[in-house]
């Protein structure tokens, strides 16, 4: 709750100085030539900001389980959401459950998948920790050898990025310059070691992937999340490299003036013990010439939620399993999540992961996971975890959630429903959390594995739910 008061109370100053910079009144007088104007203004009030995130009172009225029912038992039963839509919805407060529908069933949750890997990975590595890509010497005069950190966030130049403030690889080659002196280089040796095994998921749908899918190879090396052109589509196609971090490797050496055909795939020597870099001394092998970070991790699950960027979850996924010790794979990050779930005290038995992005259709997350985990992360009692609503789209206002709730019947939700979204054929899902109309915080999960062909009719069925629970006295 303490997190909703926080937006909203940031939300309410941006708009606050929105109205004054449109509605200069005494403004303009101070800023005249004339300084006698400012004394003739009229003194009329600038108008109250609208609220974009209402506060969660702690003493609204709670509502009943039997009014929640009421309220969405017939939504529930749209025909665009199918045969199988299972429900979760909790008060905050209580933690009571107000409306379950097959709560305890696992789903196909789609991209309310990275729900889990947010809260994991903010679990284990705090929203403080930075991604490194570094470069060290070769074995050889020139040779240098780019080592992939598993930053999917990399731009190029300052020119060319998806994600604004990431870390660069011309300031990464200006670093190797310096640190070489007078040595040019004429080598780049590629290590991408730090992932293993598959680079594509079990259960993915094949039109999913690079080039035209929404979702590249994950390697522990790429610029723009694996994206040729650094622009988001929302739906595809959005146009990946079938090797991101060869392209990767390309870049950087361009940077550097060594040709593409002198870039090959490595791995970097062990760092010499008291390996020096002074001037007119040759560069031991393995020294580091470089290194540029990532921006905090909670800047990057940001982007990951309100994009809802594969490449970014299944990067996410492997640091939870870096963290635990276990291999930087598909299987290694689903084995450290899920017992990452376990150690927050959530049922850990109710997820079912193949991936950390939700393009897997072999996934299964219940709803009543999802509401108790974001549960915790609302009652403060794990303060890592509170950044990740900071990234959830808001509706009507940002990330997958800007175009919706456009309708009459949905539009009391705008600026009061914050939820992950999740769609793959023939399954939509939604989980977040939302204030009703009396100020209660709710979170929520909708989830249908079974929907009609037509996404956008499922998707407004999912709308016309959370919108009525904020509009529900209930």
């Amino acid at each position: 709750m303490l997190v909703s008061v926080l937006a909203t109370v940031l939300l309410l100053a941006v708009a606050a100085t929105a109205v004054l910079v449109g509605q200069p009144g005494p403004v303009r007088g101070w800023l005249a030539a004339d300084t006698t104007a400012a004394a003739k203004a009229p003194a009329t009030p600038d108008p109250a900001p609208t609220p974009v995130l209402r506060a969660a009172g702690s003493d609204a009225a709670a509502p009943s389980a039997d009014g929640v029912r009421s309220a969405l038992a017939p939504l529930v039963g749209a025909p665009a959401l199918g045969s199988r839509v299972n429900v979760s919805v909790v008060d905050v407060a209580t933690g009571r459950a107000l409306f379950e529908q097959n709560a305890d069933t696992p789903t196909t949750p789609a991209s309310t998948t990275k729900l889990i890997t947010a809260a994991t990975v903010l679990a284990a590595r705090g929203p403080a920790y930075r991604l490194t890509t570094r470069a060290v010497a070769g074995s050889h005069p020139g040779e240098v050898v780019i080592i992939g950190g598993g930053d999917p966030t990399l731009a190029v130049n300052g020119d060319v990025q998806q994600f604004p403030g990431s870390a660069r690889l011309d300031r990464l080659a200006a670093q190797v310059r310096k640190a070489l002196g007078g040595t040019k280089p004429t080598r780049v040796v590629l290590d991408t070691s730090l992932f293993s095994g598959p680079t594509t998921g079990t259960g993915w749908s094949s039109d999913l992937i690079a080039p035209q899918g929404q979702v590249a190879a994950i390697q522990s090396l790429m610029t723009n999340a694996g994206r040729i052109q650094p622009v988001h589509h929302e739906r595809a196609p959005d146009p990946r490299y079938s090797d991101p971090a060869m392209s990767a490797a390309r870049a950087f050496a361009a940077q550097l003036g060594v040709p593409s055909g002198a870039v090959t795939q490595g791995k970097a020597p062990e760092t010499a013990a008291g390996a020096s870099t002074a001037p007119g001394q040759a560069v031991v092998p393995g020294t580091q010439l470089g290194a540029v970070q990532s921006p905090p991790l909670v800047h990057v699950l940001d982007w990951m939620l309100q994009q809802s960027d594969n490449v970014i979850a299944e990067s996410m996924g492997r640091q939870v399993a870096l963290a635990a010790g276990k291999p930087a794979t598909f299987e290694g990050a689903a084995e450290a999540m899920t017992a990452k779930l376990g150690e927050l005290g959530l049922p850990k038995d109710e997820a079912d992961l193949y991936d950390a992005s939700g393009l897997s259709r072999n996934n299964g997350i219940s709803p009543a996971l999802l509401t108790k985990l974001l549960a915790l992360v609302a009652s403060g009692k794990q303060p890592a975890l509170s950044s990740m609503f900071g990234g959830l789209p808001v509706a009507g206002w940002s990330g997958t959630l800007q175009d919706r709730f456009g309708t009459s019947t949905n539009s009391v939700g705008k600026g009061l429903v914050r939820a992950k979204t999740g769609t793959l054929s023939r399954v939509n899902a939604m989980a977040g959390e939302l204030v009703t109309k009396d100020g209660r915080l709710l979170v929520f999960a909708f989830m249908a594995d079974a929907t009609s062909t037509d996404n956008d009719a499922a998707r407004a069925a999912l709308d016309r739910l959370a919108a009525r629970l904020v509009d529900c006295g209930c």
